[in-house]
């Protein structure tokens, strides 16, 4: 049976069979011993993006997955999986400076040159207080005018639905990868709401280039 930690644009955990392409985490959230979620949405507000393999490590998803000086299990951190990066970015999970570091230092510098701010703990308080599950702010309301000027990899939000913005079209996002490619028109008939958080939507705009899921092609 699927564990509840695919993860969408929004950031809300979700139990489905698809894989992602992306692992992740915000810190620990799951009961070892059920593996389902604590009752925590995160513990840190350090949410990063990384690779599936590193190092030849494995892991015991979302059960006891940290290994102490003593020997003995305890739980290091919850695994999360994304469709995508576009995924991962859309709910405010930014790129891991172990596993992914020259990712993590495009990324940090494309940020730089927005807010004037590369430190870690300065990204992620921004970042926090943006992104949609953590964010006392209301979604943005996105009109007509302003789809056609948002980048690539911006992920937004209609009739119920999340759609990743890519060459002026929107395609519908799922946890298995995208659907077929849509007018920016087709979405403005329903409220739309942004779901990229505003700084990642500034590092998008710096050249930094997500990766997206093979349907995305």
């Amino acid at each position: 049976m699927p564990l509840e930690n695919r993860v969408r644009p929004d950031g809300v955990l979700e139990a489905v069979s698809a894989r992602g392409m992306f692992t992740g985490n915000r810190g620990i959230i799951h009961d070892p011993e059920t593996r389902k979620p604590n009752g925590r949405r995160w513990t840190v507000t350090a949410w990063i993006c990384c690779s599936l393999c590193w190092k030849g490590q494995t892991r015991d998803v979302w059960g006891r997955n940290y290994i102490r000086r003593d020997g003995s299990l305890g739980v290091g951190w919850s695994e999360l999986f994304f469709t995508d990066e576009v995924t991962a970015l859309a709910a405010g999970h930014r790129p891991c400076h172990a596993c992914r570091r020259e990712d993590a230092i495009a990324f940090r510098s494309a940020f730089g040159t927005v807010n004037g701010i590369t430190d870690t703990p300065g990204m992620d308080r921004i970042l926090h207080g943006e992104r949609r599950l953590s964010s006392r702010m209301k979604p943005q309301a996105l009109s007509a005018i302003d789809l056609p000027g948002l980048p690539d990899g911006t992920m937004v939000e209609a009739g119920g639905g999340f759609f990743a913005l890519k060459n002026r079209q929107a395609l519908p996002w799922s946890h298995a990868g995208y659907g077929e490619p849509q007018g920016l028109g087709l979405l403005t008939r329903q409220p739309v709401r942004l779901v990229t958080p505003k700084s990642v939507l500034g590092v998008l705009r710096q050249g930094y280039a997500p990766v997206w899921h093979a349907s995305a092609a």
